[in-house]
C-alpha cells in the first residue's frame, strides 16, 4: 500500500480536473441560482461525498475479489484510456457553451411541470399534499433531495467515479477519500459561489488537457511501478 499522502494528492489533482466543467459542476451552478445555496450546496456535496466513498470501497475490495496484478492492469488501462478520452475531448470537443446549454435545458425540462402544477392550488391542497409528501421528504427538503439526486445519478458511470476506483485499487484507500471529498468540496464550493457566471467563463478545453495529461501521467505511472 502507498502511502496517504500520494493517494490524497493524486486523488485531490485527479477530482479537481475532472470535476471542473463537469455536468454535475454545471448543474450545482445552475441550481444554485434558483434554489438556497445551503441547500443546493449541502445537497450536491452529499451525494458526491457519497460518490466517493462508495468507489473507494468498491475498488479496496476489488483487489481481494481478483488478483492484485490484474487490478493493477486494469488500473493503468483506465488511467491511459480516460487521458487519451479527454485529450480527445480537448482538441475536438464541441466547446463549454453548447454542454451548459444541455444541462440546463434538462434542468429547465424537470422543473416546469412541477412548477406549472402548483400555481392554482390552494392552501388546503398544499397543506394536504405536505400530510402526503413520500418518507424522505418529511426529514429532507425537496431542495436538498433534488440536488442530491441529480448529482449522484449523474456522477454514476462517470468517468471520474470509475477512476476513482482504480485509484483506490491502487493507492491508500483512505487517502482517495480524503483527496476526493477535499477535490468534490472545493468544485461544487465554487460552482455554488461562483453561479452561471463562474461555469460559462471556464474553459472545458483546457481542463480537459490538463485531465487528460494528469491521467497519461498517472497511467505511465501506474504502469512502471511494480506490483506489490
Amino acid at each position: 500500500m502507498s502511502s496517504i499522502v500520494q493517494g490524497v494528492t493524486k486523488s485531490l489533482a485527479m477530482t479537481v480536473l475532472s470535476e471542473i466543467g463537469d455536468k454535475t459542476f454545471f448543474s450545482a451552478a445552475i441550481l444554485a441560482m434558483r434554489y438556497p445555496r445551503r441547500l443546493v450546496l449541502a445537497g450536491c456535496l452529499s451525494a458526491l461525498i457519497v460518490m466517493t466513498i462508495l468507489s473507494a470501497v468498491v475498488g479496496w475490495a476489488a483487489p481481494n475479489l481478483i488478483s492484485r496484478k490484474w487490478t493493477h492492469h486494469i488500473t493503468t488501462f483506465l488511467f491511459l484510456g480516460f487521458g487519451l478520452l479527454s485529450l480527445k475531448d480537448a482538441i475536438f470537443g464541441d466547446g463549454d457553451e453548447e454542454e451548459l446549454a444541455e444541462v440546463e435545458a434538462k434542468l429547465n425540462a424537470d422543473l416546469k411541470p412541477s412548477s406549472g402544477s402548483t400555481k392554482n392550488n390552494s392552501k388546503a391542497d398544499d397543506d394536504l399534499k405536505k400530510e402526503r409528501r413520500p418518507f424522505l421528504f418529511q426529514f429532507f427538503s425537496p431542495i436538498f433531495l433534488k440536488a442530491f439526486s441529480i448529482n449522484f445519478f449523474g456522477e454514476w458511470g462517470d468517468k471520474s467515479q470509475l477512476a476513482t476506483i482504480g485509484l483506490a485499487a491502487d493507492e491508500n484507500p483512505f487517502g482517495v477519500v480524503l483527496g476526493g471529498i477535499a477535490g468534490q468540496a472545493l468544485c461544487t464550493v465554487l460552482a455554488v459561489v461562483g453561479g452561471k457566471s463562474l461555469a460559462s467563463q471556464i474553459s472545458e478545453k483546457i481542463v480537459a488537457l490538463s485531465g487528460g495529461i494528469l491521467f497519461i501521467v498517472f497511467g505511465i505511472q501506474s504502469f512502471l511501478s511494480p506490483v506489490e
